[in-house]
């Protein structure tokens, strides 16, 4: 993700944030079925898709940090 869509996404609520996870797991999903398969054009798009969601996930820890210490 570029560091205008993780600013974004830093602005987003956390039930948001998990829409998007869940979204982001389903094509991971989907990307995983087409590699087994042979079907798959771009291998590098798992990779991506695995990076999102952790970086998403980083996000939600953050904030969740970010509460306790308050």
């Amino acid at each position: 993700m570029k560091a205008r869509e993780l600013h974004e996404l830093r602005s987003s609520s956390p039930q948001e944030l998990m829409l998007k996870i869940k979204d982001l797991k389903a094509e991971l999903f989907n990307l995983r079925f087409q590699l087994a398969t042979g079907q798959l054009e771009n291998p590098m798009r798992i990779r991506q898709v695995k990076r999102s969601i952790a970086q998403i996930k980083t996000i939600l820890r953050e904030g969740e940090m970010r509460n306790l210490e308050q």
